[in-house]
């Protein structure tokens, strides 16, 4: 018997020891959270979720705070709603790809074949120059930013169709979500289509995205967070219908990362078309901008590829990171305005990628 009992004792203790040294996901799950508590106490985030996945599995998701204060509501990185804020833009990038791919638009033919009323500018520009920041598009002012007017897209360009271009298409890089507005009515000209509707059919559904939904002002779905200033001010409330297709969407840190993963090994586009959202485009005098289409993109501290996107919303900060050689997906959603996102993105990536 005492044989039995020291062979069960030395059993268990192996077991122990073993699981405690050969789980370095939960190690890294571990240092990742830690981070993550001191990010939420330093930048003051009412909220976060985060979610993690690794070869299509999620491997970390975890929600921090609070989603609502009175009464408080935890957050649920599987449930609960964010605002994107510029993530939308990915998700834009592979819609636009797909109708590329089918033969529904050309990337690099005029706007005004699908939008012959628009306004004439001093140059002409294309659909792969909107989606790269390009063509020359204005960035939204702050009031146009917290405009709490609801619009359809065709509504919203009456915001800026009559400015002009600010240079050159393709001699310089200007971000902007406007050019995305204008973007999201080429698609829909091109294919006699409302724009959410084809991201619900072509790519919510497939891929099960099915908490990712529109930002409607007049319908806020259960379970969405509210959206603060500070830790405990809310937002003012904002109308982000028009402006869908730069920074519009509801979703999920799990959804989010589900998204990710199609950038890795993608079901909806080919290979081909991603690589064209994925590369760098160019300006005229031959300099890279580091932004494909809808994607910025850069190399990880192991010169692997990096496809990634932050944004920023009302009520918003948020981040996409995606290692398609590390098979690695990362996104933080929070629901608060003005968080740089960069430096904890990088943490984390430091973490999931660079320990590899």
């Amino acid at each position: 018997m005492k044989r039995i009992i020291a062979s069960l004792m030395l059993l268990l203790t192996s077991l122990g020891f073993s699981q405690h040294i050969d789980n370095p996901t939960q190690q890294k799950v571990s240092i990742a959270r830690k981070k993550a508590k001191k990010f939420l106490k330093s930048q003051h985030v009412p909220g976060m979720a985060i979610s993690v996945s690794k070869g299509g599995e999620i491997i970390w998701s975890e929600g921090f705070g609070y989603g609502k204060r009175k009464p408080t509501v935890p957050i649920n990185p599987s449930l609960t709603l964010f605002r994107i804020a510029s993530i939308s833009k990915t998700i834009t990038a592979v819609m636009l790809a797909k109708l590329a791919e089918d033969k529904m638009i050309d990337l690099d033919t005029s706007i005004y074949k699908y939008l012959p009323d628009y306004p004439k500018k001093e140059y002409d520009f294309t659909a792969r120059q909107l989606g790269g920041h390009l063509a020359g598009i204005r960035h939204t002012t702050d009031d146009e930013f917290k405009l709490n007017k609801r619009m359809t897209i065709t509504e919203g360009l009456e915001i800026f169709k009559n400015d002009p271009l600010l240079f050159e298409p393709s001699t310089s890089f200007h971000y902007n979500s406007l050019g995305y507005v204008l973007l999201s009515e080429v698609m829909q000209k091109a294919t006699n289509k409302d724009f959410y509707a084809m991201v619900r059919d072509s790519i919510l559904i497939p891929l099960k995205m099915d908490n990712t939904t529109m930002d409607a002002s007049n319908a806020i779905p259960p379970n969405t967070t509210n959206f603060y200033r500070t830790k405990r001010i809310l937002s003012n409330p904002v109308a982000n219908e028009y402006k869908i297709a730069g920074g519009g969407f509801l979703s999920t840190s799990e959804d989010i990362v589900r998204f990710g993963h199609e950038l890795i090994s993608p079901t909806l586009i080919s290979k081909e078309s991603l690589a064209q959202l994925v590369t760098s485009q160019r300006l005229k005098n031959g300099n890279l901008t580091g932004y494909g289409i809808g994607f910025s993109v850069g190399k990880t501290e192991h010169n692997t590829p990096k496809y990634f996107h932050t944004g920023g919303g009302v009520g918003a900060s948020s981040i996409l990171m995606i290692f398609p050689e590390e098979d690695v997906v990362i996104t933080v959603l929070t629901n608060k305005s003005g968080i740089s996102m960069d430096s904890f993105g990088k943490e984390l990536e430091a973490v999931f990628v660079d320990e590899n």
